[in-house]
């Protein structure tokens, strides 16, 4: 499966690595890529795991970045 999150605030490839690092830590995240021009990171999951939003979010604003919306 896989969710793509609008973020704002990732303006270098420090937060690009930042971003991607905290995505990929959570349980059930396969891969994560932060795009920095469009402002999102698309978040691959494995087949079987429940990943919650919440907790995608949650690895995002711990950065201090701003979560828009998730689809």
């Amino acid at each position: 499966m896989t969710k793509t999150l609008v973020i704002e605030g990732m303006r270098c490839m420090h937060c690009k690595a930042n971003v991607e690092k905290a995505l990929s830590a959570v349980p059930g995240v396969k891969s994560a890529v932060v795009d920095l021009e469009k402002k999102t990171a698309t978040v691959t999951t494995g087949l079987l795991a429940k990943v919650a939003d919440a907790d995608l979010v949650k690895a995002v604003t711990d950065l201090g970045f701003q979560f828009k919306s998730i689809s």
